[in-house]
């Protein structure tokens, strides 16, 4: 077992302030099971089509910026216009460099993304309203405009390349290799590993890719799903996670969350688990289906809008 699943897993069975609730779960895997819910496939709108070297370097920079959609409390969050829709959240991130690059500017070349500017990264993302975390955002595409630069000759493919065909060695090379992916938290005084932008590169290739080329890894069955923000959302709405009552409240207010808290690190943990566990009853069940597709399934079910009426929490991160 590798160290996502492992460590958050010892964390949820330690877990002070979140629970997860087995009855809730077996009730949503029947009825995942019962009506056949597909995978939801690739969305080629909002997302950039080419040749697939010009797709994993795309993908790559909508990774490294993939976190953080919310506003501060009073400001207005950050929207963009697209093909006459207002889009927010991370189709307005990965149509805006899509857009970017229909316009022939180069935001996937290294030697671009090393000396990126903020001016020039507020300009690229355009849209109205408040994005928090752009200085980081800016030095994180630095710090991999540099890495691939000195590293890979400035080829995201070759990256990629390096880890053998397979998903997890790839996720622990960009946590080990860049600052911004090194999703790693402390929970009484243990290491837990989350990964949640480095596997969800992964993932995007193998959906983008449609498993072939750069796209194909032979253990995308080890990938967890991808702690953030909108999934614990779901899962509360489903009655899957329980929060301790002055945490519900907190998150209930819009508190901030310290980012490492034991809070924080239980909600992702315990998001971590619930989707591991909701695998196996399935499989147990006879359908086979992936931590990483269950993951879809759940965040585009937090797309509508009776999965929006708890809040989600929120935490000041670079990671997700």
């Amino acid at each position: 077992m590798w160290e996502v699943l492992s460590t958050t897993q010892k964390v949820a069975e330690k877990s002070r302030f979140v629970r997860i609730d087995k009855g809730a779960l077996a009730d949503f895997t029947g009825k995942l099971f019962e009506h056949g819910v597909q995978v939801p496939p690739w969305d080629s709108h909002y997302h950039f089509s080419g040749q697939p070297e010009e797709v994993v370097s795309y993908l790559l920079v909508v990774d490294t910026l993939n976190f953080c959609f919310w506003p501060e409390r009073g400001k207005a969050k950050w929207e963009m216009a697209y093909k006459g829709e207002k889009l927010s959240g991370y189709y307005a991130l990965a149509a805006s460099i899509k857009h970017a690059i229909e316009s022939d500017i180069p935001i996937t070349g290294a030697e671009f993304l090393a000396g990126l500017s903020l001016t020039q990264l507020k300009d690229i993302l355009g849209g109205r309203g408040e994005l928090q975390l752009l200085e980081e955002r800016v030095r994180a595409l630095n710090d991999l405009g540099r890495l691939l630069l000195n590293d890979y000759g400035g080829n995201a493919c070759r990256l990629v390349e390096e880890s053998g065909r397979s998903a997890i060695k790839l996720a622990r090379l960009l946590a080990e290799k860049l600052i911004s992916f090194g999703d790693v938290a402390e929970y009484a005084g243990v290491e837990v590993f989350f990964y949640k932008r480095a596997q969800i590169f992964a993932s995007d290739l193998h959906g983008a890719l449609m498993g072939k080329g750069w796209g194909n890894f032979n253990d995308m069955e080890k990938l967890t799903c991808f702690a953030d923000y909108k999934l614990p959302q779901v899962l509360r709405q489903l009655g899957i996670l329980h929060y301790a009552p002055f945490l519900e409240q907190r998150i209930d207010q819009k508190i901030l969350l310290k980012q490492g808290s034991p809070e924080e690190v239980e909600i992702r943990a315990n998001t971590i688990w619930a989707v591991e566990l909701i695998r196996r009853e399935l499989e147990a069940m006879g359908k086979r289906m992936r931590s990483f597709e269950i993951d879809w399934i759940l965040w585009n079910i937090g797309q509508d809008k009776a999965f929006k009426e708890k809040p989600y929490h929120r935490t000041l991160t670079i990671f997700y």
